[in-house]
């Protein structure tokens, strides 16, 4: 047999709003005991049907009809049927009213209408006082207005968030003009800094992952680098895919590299070629400042989010044009661990 019509809707009511507000396991295990013995209660009165209730009803097949319609989620059919039965049917009013009242705040009727709801109830508590379902009258009415509640509850909740989110969204564009802006600043001071002198060092920090772009003592500019691929410690031999650490000049640029446009770094030393010797290993070469492989350039700033260089340096296309026109041949490149 199915479940009673009230245990339906107080059943929908208490897990759905239950699991809205966010209550937890709590909530749930509070909302199954308080849906146990609201059944409890209405479960006996609606088994019996309308023939076992005070006063009885004459026009049996009516009730079976609206409750059929009912059954078949034609919502409004069956309200119009209880509506007829209202006149009909004077010592069934109560029962007529709270099946109204049901069906009314049923959570599959798509037109449900809880004042209306409440209305039924209302009338059967006011004007039959002693009718069996005075008692679930006002039940249904506690556990819809506790509904009515927390739907307004969750509104109020969910235009709050409505306006965090734009206000978030106006911080997140807020930070990104202010972002625009200082590049901005940041480029005309490097465009005015390098109209009056040249780059004369790159110091490179590996561990912070940065290229610094110097002239007399003073950093003209910052750049994310990526690494070779087994970045830690000096590169001591060909195929290590280790970045090299010391002291070095830009002897070469190329403006037509397969990596956009490269500055091609002094290594090995005389430092890398003693160790090397010692190690009789070849210490290897083709050490570059470069940017992203050609057909790669849309990974942009991404590019340094993970070390994937054989050994060498590397920035975005945009920022090797930088760097290619502002550093000169023979600036010294100092990298440090």
């Amino acid at each position: 047999m199915g479940q009673p019509r009230a245990c339906q809707i107080i059943q929908s009511a208490v897990f759905r709003r239950s699991s809205a507000s966010g209550a937890g396991k709590q909530g749930e295990r509070n909302g199954r005991l308080f849906l146990f013995l609201v059944c409890i209660v209405l479960t006996p009165m609606l088994m019996v049907g309308c023939s076992g209730m005070k006063g009885g009803f004459h026009d049996k097949a009516a009730f079976e009809e609206a409750n059929d319609l009912f059954s078949q989620g034609k919502y409004q059919a069956s309200l119009d049927k209880y509506e007829h039965l209202i006149e009909k049917e004077p010592t069934a009013r109560d029962r007529v009213l709270f099946e109204m009242g049901i069906i009314y705040s049923h959570p599959k009727n798509e037109h449900k209408d809880y004042a209306k709801s409440l209305d039924c109830f209302q009338k059967l508590i006011t004007g039959y006082p002693g009718s069996d379902y005075r008692p679930n009258s006002e039940m249904m009415v506690f556990t819809i207005n506790n509904v009515i509640f927390k739907d307004r509850l969750i509104a109020e909740q969910q235009a709050q968030i409505g306006v965090l989110h734009q206000e978030a969204k106006g911080k997140d564009n807020e930070v990104a003009t202010l972002h625009q802006r200082i590049m901005a600043l940041e480029q005309n001071v490097l465009d005015f800094a390098t109209r009056k002198r040249s780059v004369d060092r790159i110091v490179i920090e590996k561990k912070e992952r940065r290229l610094m772009l110097i002239s007399t003592g003073e950093v003209l500019k910052t750049y994310k680098i990526a690494l070779g691929g087994n970045p830690d410690g000096p590169k001591e031999r060909q195929g290590d895919n280790k970045t090299p650490e010391g002291t070095y000049v830009i002897d070469g640029k190329n403006k037509n590299s397969q990596y956009h446009q490269a500055l091609h770094v002094s290594y090995p030393n005389e430092r890398d070629k003693k160790r090397a010797k010692e190690l009789g290993v070849s210490p290897g070469g083709d050490i570059m400042i470069h940017g992203i492989k050609t057909g790669f350039s849309w990974v942009g700033d991404l590019q340094a989010n993970k070390d994937w260089t054989k050994g060498c340096i590397a920035v975005t296309d945009e920022e090797i044009e930088e760097i290619y026109k502002l550093v000169p041949l023979n600036t010294v490149v100092e990298i440090r661990p």
